[in-house]
């Protein structure tokens, strides 16, 4: 074993350029750490509780936010003007990843871009999250242009939660998991019939 070599018993089962890393999923985990470490009689806390008064207080307390939530948090300047400088700090290097790397477009100083984060990360407190540690050591991971192929498809998985968990009151039965499965099956097959079907057209 080397320090700072990626040493490998076996192969992967999966190439590595193969394997895309949903920026949605980073994003929200990132969110998440943020939220954890802030401290929750703050201003920039209570604001939160304040925006989406429809979240529970356990998930705000916990940070789970969606994409739509988090898009509209960075354009919210009242929510800027509601934090410690520390934890502004951390959104702003929060919300340039976002935009400098996790996005459509690459920028050509996405290191210092992680770097910055991860460092005003470890001032505000957060926990080194596996997503923390894939920015941190897997950077050759992300492709040039992340796109937003990986958001829609976030979104959606949302949008059928949340409203399974409405159908389902918040309880979990296994008819939950069974629920989501033949969702899915029906979406794949529906496209592959949309495919086939442009396919016959052309």
């Amino acid at each position: 074993m080397q320090v700072g070599v990626k040493n490998v018993a076996n192969p992967p089962l999966v190439p590595s350029e193969d394997i895309y890393l949903p920026p949605l999923h980073i994003k929200l985990g990132l969110m998440k750490s943020f939220v954890a470490a802030m401290g929750k009689r703050g201003a920039g806390f209570q604001y939160l509780a304040r925006k989406f008064p429809n979240l529970s207080v356990n998930k705000v307390t916990a940070g789970v936010f969606v994409g739509p939530q988090i898009r509209d948090l960075m354009r919210d300047l009242d929510f800027n003007a509601a934090l410690s400088p520390l934890e502004l700090q951390c959104w702003v290097s929060f919300k340039s990843l976002c935009s400098g790397f996790l996005g459509k477009t690459k920028a050509e100083n996405y290191k210092t871009l992680v770097d910055n984060l991860l460092n005003s990360y470890e001032k505000h407190g957060c926990n080194m999250s596996l997503k923390m540690h894939f920015l941190h050591i897997h950077l050759d991971f992300f492709p040039p242009n992340l796109g937003d192929v990986s958001d829609e498809h976030g979104e959606k998985f949302h949008q059928t939660i949340a409203s399974m968990e409405r159908r389902y009151q918040n309880g979990w039965k296994p008819n939950m998991l069974a629920d989501y499965c033949w969702g899915l099956l029906r979406d794949t097959e529906d496209t592959h019939r949309r495919k086939v079907k442009r396919k016959t057209m052309n």
